[in-house]
């Protein structure tokens, strides 16, 4: 039995697919989560018998229960200090003061769990010239971990989301990781209308005709100036545009449903319901494209659960890390 934590959990999505790799043999003993709607969804859906932790700032390493896996999927945000220091050098302390990543290192440094798992924004690698994610590289070699680290698309692992992400696990010395593949995603072939909702969605989807002219004339006058902003409608044989932090963007991500039939509003809107089948895709739908099963169960507001997928993981690509994780664990110590 392998013991977890999950640090900066969301609702969940990095411990999913670890669940979904190592099955009955993975507990969580200790998640910490600051976001009281993101933790609503998160007890909504795992049953612990603790408390989730706040604030991981706040948290003193020692009252954490002893764990062999450590899951982060850490926010970007925390690195827009990074590498500004005068002097810059590999040192952790001297360069990540205030980044939530000097949390995980902190608490991976006291316990020496015999894995680490991160997760975050393709644009780590090039931030700062490098420099960011260089540092946090050598801030898990400087604590004892051999690193590996892989960009990947979700799209190649089942789901229609073009979503390139980096992922980090890093081993503790003692083990032979040498070992250690990231996986090959094999599954590029999964279209936005294999995860389309099976029956007819709510009228408050479709987008009214006044909203649909305004998103025109924003993307006229974009266009007019040579960028790429804009609403986008989606081919339903193709793939989604990443579904972005904070749930954002969701006009990027426009699919054509002429299924609706009754096209009374039911929201104050202007205008009237568009006759040409325009709507966003719906709450659940963004949860498959993350990779969720239909029993996870979505209770909150819209905006919220928008919100909290945008910020989420894909559920197969986690798992099928997690898959190569687990043989290298069941290998065993370096002698």
């Amino acid at each position: 039995m392998y013991t977890s934590i999950d640090l900066f959990a969301g609702i969940g999505g990095i411990r999913k697919g670890f669940e979904n790799a190592f099955q009955e043999d993975i507990s969580t003993v200790f998640v910490s989560e600051w976001d009281e709607h993101a933790q609503k969804t998160y007890r909504i859906n795992y049953k612990d018998d603790f408390e989730i932790a706040g604030d991981i700032t706040k948290i003193d390493e020692k009252d954490i229960p002893e764990f062999d896996i450590c899951l982060a999927g850490f926010p970007c945000q925390a690195f827009s200090l990074a590498g500004k220091r005068m002097g810059f050098n590999d040192d952790y302390k001297g360069l990540c003061r205030g980044t939530l990543f000097q949390d995980v290192v902190r608490i991976c440094e006291y316990h020496k769990p015999s894995v680490i798992f991160c997760e975050n924004v393709k644009g780590l690698t090039i931030h700062d010239k490098g420099r960011t994610f260089k540092v946090i590289k050598r801030a898990f070699e400087q604590i004892g971990y051999t690193v590996y680290d892989k960009v990947l698309n979700s799209k190649d692992f089942g789901v229609p989301q073009n979503r390139e992400r980096i992922y980090i696990v890093a081993f503790r010395n003692d083990i032979d990781s040498s070992g250690f593949q990231f996986p090959v995603g094999k599954h590029s072939e999964t279209k936005i209308k294999d995860i389309m909702e099976e029956k007819v969605v709510s009228v408050k989807y479709y987008l009214s005709t006044t909203y649909l002219e305004t998103l025109k004339r924003h993307k006229e006058r974009h266009e007019a100036r040579g960028n790429g902003f804009g609403y986008e409608i989606r081919d339903i044989n193709g793939q989604a545009g990443a579904i972005v932090c904070g749930g954002m963007g969701r006009e990027r991500n426009l699919i054509v449903d002429n299924r609706l039939k009754d096209f009374t509003p039911v929201t104050h809107i202007k205008g009237e319901v568009n006759r040409q089948g325009i709507r966003k895709m719906t709450p659940r739908e963004w949860a498959r494209l993350q990779g969720f099963p239909d029993s996870f169960k979505l209770e909150l507001a819209d905006t919220h659960l928008y919100k909290q997928f945008g910020n989420s993981v894909t559920v197969n690509v986690i798992e099928a890390i997690a898959e190569e994780i687990r043989k290298v664990l069941e290998n065993g110590k370096k002698e």
